[in-house]
């Protein structure tokens, strides 16, 4: 039987890095906690962003949150007003109000949307949603992954009752290369979720941009 591992904490250190970037020695539980808070509350609050991912950086005085998206200016808003209001409401509700750390967002843009699994994932759910079949979301996931001149290998697994069947199974389909054991590997993993009026679809996403030394 093989073992299996998520490949980013496989590569942690490697060619990946936590998403979560601080040291302490006697906060761990309350920093855990409030980064899991604002996480939760800007995946709600920028779904309809093209948020890809959330990284939270800690220094003395100081909260840093980078948020990578495909549609930066939904994020922004108009005179810069989306970014002073996601800091407010980041300051009151989530931060110890003891410490006061100043808060920092900064927007990174994404050019190449289809070199990054999670957004494919959120694409591939949004088609299951609107009842498309499951063997064209497939393909075409794997077509518009493999344009990208990054990637050079794909995979996507759906798994669940599709297209509406009685019983749940799982399939995938495959493109180019993607060597899973190698730690070198820059691959991009994710894993989402379609709720359907049938019963929830789960996605999962490789996508393998080459190696790393």
């Amino acid at each position: 039987m093989s073992h299996k591992v998520h490949p980013k904490a496989f590569r942690i250190k490697e060619t990946a890095d936590w998403d979560s970037r601080w040291f302490s020695k006697d906060k761990i539980p309350q920093y855990l906690e409030e980064d899991f808070r604002i996480r939760e509350f800007l995946e709600n609050k920028l779904k309809e962003c093209g948020l890809e991912s959330i990284k939270i950086e800690r220094f003395p005085g100081k909260l840093c949150v980078i948020i990578s998206t495909s549609r930066p200016g939904l994020v922004i808003g108009r005179g810069g007003t989306g970014v002073e209001d996601l800091k407010k409401v980041i300051s009151k509700q989530f931060v110890n109000k003891s410490e006061k750390p100043e808060v920092k967002i900064d927007i990174k843009e994404i050019k190449d949307y289809w070199a990054k699994s999670k957004l494919v994932g959120e694409w591939a759910a949004s088609q299951f949603k609107k009842r498309v079949r499951y063997r064209k979301i497939i393909k075409q996931s794997l077509e518009k992954m493999m344009s990208s001149p990054t990637v050079k290998g794909a995979r996507i697994q759906v798994a669940g009752r599709l297209d509406g069947s009685e019983i749940a199974r799982k399939e995938w389909l495959k493109r180019g290369s993607l060597p899973r054991q190698t730690l070198r590997a820059d691959i991009d993993y994710a894993e989402c979720k379609a709720v359907c009026i049938y019963g929830v679809i789960g996605i999962k996403v490789w996508i393998y941009k080459g190696e790393k030394f």
